[in-house]
């Protein structure tokens, strides 16, 4: 009985990471589908007017405010900001807002920064609430209040907007009275600063190629990213303004405003550069947000979506959108049975059930191909990147503990706080970010966790070679390089290994001391 048990909710985690994994092979068909409409004839793209086409002088521009949300962003707040003033927009029609909640020594430098930047004429402001309720949204929200812009352009801390992100944005909106949003594409200024960071820009290519793009030309719903969009300030008041319930504002505003017949426009070929977080703790909090955030406001908007009129398609492909984080449980419970599953084989009494699960290698190949053609789609070398996607896998694998927690604490309702995902101003290799500020102070249970699940996909292996199940090792040895990855990089990304790092210098140190000594002393 409870050999049947375990193979069946095998079977079902199984089966649900295929169904998500078939997913990708809809994305793949869709995206060449626009390909053929667009080389056919059946769909043309508008192609926007210039500013000067459409109002002539700059005089004549339309007002727009700039909000920078800042939390804590010491070595980048700075560098945001000379950024945003190198605009290529009047500065009579440029607002600019800095949302500073921040509780250190950043709040200085921004007042530094914004002191210098209205002695050179910027219309800039540096808010403090004093709160940090709502986190991110509440920031928002309250900027907005004093916005005297007519379109409200968001960056985050981390980015470092091009000069002509208004110009080649700002004209979508023309094309159109109802796009209540424009988006661009994530660039990656220190995409090649470590593995860890090569991996990120190969799976954020993914989604900005296979899933924006794709989605916004097949006329599916989309996200604003939280950061390298441009809203029309009216979209954002008809949908109800930011709301703070959720850990994925960006999404609830969207969903919201698409819902209320918003239009939403996505450019892959505008791009907004960003750094990457270059330690895997920062990466694991910025993973739990989006995972949590996404829950949240699945559970917040499904119900209503398939209760409202719109095609079946847009319907699924919504339900898509906001449960894939769904698969991080079963993908914990799927690495958990697998050496159980291999044992039970070795009775010999199902071997039917074998031959089936046999079937369900064949959808893992649809993300397979979605961040292949991503990659096509944007580098010539693209060969050269898709080689990282088996660490991209062992790597989403490895953080199936982290957000399966995000997954669960969204289920039972639980609030947990807006962590922000540290930056450190990281751009080459040679740069070194493990003395800085924000570096995680110690090592979260969940660590443990994944370095205890490392030590049982080892010995799931082990078994796998005793009995000569060799066809479960490459899947058993992707669990193992995933959770040791994750694992021990959360350790020494952490000032934990710093220190003890520092100690064993230290005793070493001592050590040839002493030696050195008896040395001389012979």
């Amino acid at each position: 009985m409870l050999e049947e048990f375990v193979l069946a909710l095998y079977l079902v985690s199984i089966l649900v990471l295929s169904i998500f994994g078939s997913h990708g092979f809809v994305l793949v068909y869709y995206y060449f589908k626009n390909k053929k409409d667009e080389i056919e004839g059946r769909k043309k793209k508008l192609k926007p007017k210039t500013l000067e086409e459409l109002f002539g002088e700059e005089k004549n521009f339309p007002n727009v405010t700039i909000q920078l949300p800042i939390y804590n962003e010491f070595y980048v707040a700075s560098r945001l900001l000379d950024a945003v003033s190198r605009m290529d927009y009047p500065r009579d029609k440029m607002q600019i807002q800095v949302l500073d909640d921040s509780t250190d020594e950043t709040v200085n430098v921004v007042a530094l920064k914004v002191m210098e930047l209205k002695g050179k004429g910027f219309d800039i402001e540096h808010i403090r609430r004093g709160t940090r309720e709502g986190f991110k949204a509440g920031a928002l929200k309250y900027g907005l209040k004093f916005a005297k812009g007519d379109f409200i352009a968001i960056f985050d801390a981390d980015f470092v907007p091009n000069p002509d992100f208004l110009r080649k944005t700002l004209p979508y909106f023309y094309l159109d009275g109802n796009i209540g949003m424009v988006q661009t594409r994530w660039e990656h200024i220190n995409e090649n600063y470590s593995l860890l960071t090569q991996a990120q820009a190969l799976a954020l290519n993914g989604h900005f190629i296979m899933e924006q793009y794709v989605r916004n030309e097949s006329g599916f719903f989309i996200t604003f990213n939280g950061t390298g969009g441009i809203w029309r300030k009216t979209c954002i008041e008809d949908a109800g303004n930011w709301e703070g319930d959720t850990l994925a504002e960006d999404m609830d505003l969207s969903y919201r405003a698409q819902l209320k017949k918003w239009k939403f426009v996505f450019l892959k070929d505008v791009v907004s550069p960003a750094e990457l977080p270059a330690e895997i703790n920062a990466l694991k909090s910025q993973q739990f947000r989006w995972t949590k955030g996404a829950i949240e406001v699945g559970l917040k908007y499904l119900k209503r979506i398939w209760s409202e009129n719109l095609p079946l398609k847009v319907k699924l492909e919504a339900t898509f959108h906001l449960t894939n984080n769904f698969v991080f449980p079963f993908i914990l419970i799927t690495a958990l049975l697998n050496p159980i599953v291999v044992m039970i084989k070795e009775s010999g009494q199902y071997d039917w059930y074998y031959f089936v699960m046999g079937v369900f290698v064949l959808p893992f190949f649809g993300p397979f191909l979605v961040y292949m053609l991503a990659q096509k789609e944007i580098y010539k070398n693209w060969k050269d990147k898709i080689i990282l996607f088996p660490l991209f896998l062992a790597g989403s694998m490895g953080l199936a503990v982290n957000n399966t927690r995000a997954v669960v604490l969204a289920l039972l309702g639980k609030k947990t706080e807006f962590v922000r995902t540290p930056k450190y101003g990281i751009k080459s290799e040679g740069e070194k970010w493990e003395t800085k500020k924000y570096v995680a102070s110690r090592v979260e249970w969940v660590t443990f966790v994944e370095l205890a699940l490392a030590v049982y996909m080892f010995a799931g292996i082990m078994l796998s070679a005793y009995y000569l199940e060799l066809a479960a090792i490459p899947f058993q040895a992707m669990f193992f390089a995933g959770f040791s990855f994750i694992g021990a990089l959360s350790i020494k990304h952490s000032k934990v290994w710093g220190e003890y790092s520092r100690r064993l210098q230290i005793a070493w140190n001592v050590i040839k001391g002493k030696f050195a000594y008896k040395k001389i002393e012979f």
